[in-house]
């Protein structure tokens, strides 16, 4: 059950990600730029997670630090697409897209895309028709409640009225 954990790590993680990220690039306070300034930061923090601690455990592990072109070649292209995507990401935000809508069309589009991707790309052994309709449903639900928690998010709290100054006499000052 280990991959359960390590899944549930994953999506308690990219879970987090949209709003932290958009947390970071409000907390830039730069309206223009802001966002390319937190992805550098992501940039960097992919560099440490995604780079230095594999290039460790490969040393430490005494592998070989050979790469078939296949191998190298898929795997740079996987790392491109999710870079793009969380560079979307942040293009969304600075479009003005709320993080809780943005992060639900992605967290429930992107199964629905692999999922499709998948089947095309490794076929069934009977064919489509050999699919379960559940796995249909399941995407279809899927995209409802994107849909769903998009339209019906919650509303930002309305500014409420500034608080008034009331003038105050300091407690050791006595009028006579």
């Amino acid at each position: 059950m280990s991959w359960l954990f390590f899944t549930l790590i994953t999506v308690f993680s990219w879970g987090v990600y949209g709003v932290f990220l958009h947390t970071g690039q409000m907390a830039m306070q730069d309206p223009v730029n802001g966002r390319y300034k937190a992805f550098l930061f992501v940039g960097i923090a992919y560099f440490f997670t995604a780079v230095l601690a594999p290039l460790v455990l490969l040393l430490v592990k005494g592998a070989s630090l050979s790469f078939p072109a296949k191998g190298l070649w898929w795997s740079l292209i996987a790392g491109i697409v999710g870079a793009l995507g969380a560079f979307a990401v942040l293009l969304a935000f600075g479009a003005k897209g709320h993080p809780i809508v943005v992060m639900s069309i992605v967290f429930a589009g992107a199964p629905i895309v692999n999922a499709l991707y998948a089947i095309l790309a490794h076929p069934p052994e009977g064919g489509w028709g050999s699919i379960n309709p559940k796995f249909y449903l399941g995407i279809v639900l899927a995209a409802v409640g994107g849909f769903m928690v998009s339209r019906y998010k919650p509303a930002a709290p309305a500014p409420g009225p500034k608080p008034v100054a009331h003038a105050t006499i300091p407690s050791t000052v006595v009028p006579r």
